[in-house]
């Protein structure tokens, strides 16, 4: 039985900037490709030219949260900017808890934290997809 490859966009969403990654289920990884620096219009057009080139089946959002679990407003920012993206683009989104993630990134000596960060976000969805099912 063959099994399908999902491809996958990743952002680290920031008010400043996001970071973009890609990766696939086939090999479970995802990998930096840049940070976006504009706003408005002009950050959705940047997104849309990386959509054209990788023809990803699905995008994934970093979602911040407080270290308790608690929403802040950067939650609700990067949850409105997941909607704005299913709305512009009409793929899939998914958001991931990104608690850390930049921390993580910078840790490991990242030259691009933002777009290192987006590709932690993607390996734990991917690794969410390969897990087995939680038994009730």
């Amino acid at each position: 039985m063959a099994v399908a490859v999902r491809s996958f966009l990743a952002f680290d969403y920031g008010v400043k900037r996001v970071g973009v990654a890609s990766g696939n289920t086939l090999l479970g990884r995802a990998t930096p490709l840049k940070t976006i620096s504009v706003d408005g219009d002009a950050r959705f057009a940047a997104i849309g030219k990386l959509l054209a080139e990788w023809q990803p089946d699905a995008l994934v959002v970093g979602v911040p949260f407080h270290p308790d679990g608690a929403e802040h407003e950067n939650t609700l920012k990067a949850r409105r900017f997941a909607r704005q993206l299913h709305g512009r683009f009409r793929l899939p989104v998914h958001e991931v808890d990104e608690r850390y993630t930049t921390t993580e990134a910078l840790g490991q000596g990242a030259a691009d934290a933002d777009a290192a960060a987006a590709a932690i976000i993607l390996e734990q969805h991917l690794r969410s997809l390969a897990a087995p099912p939680e038994s009730a």
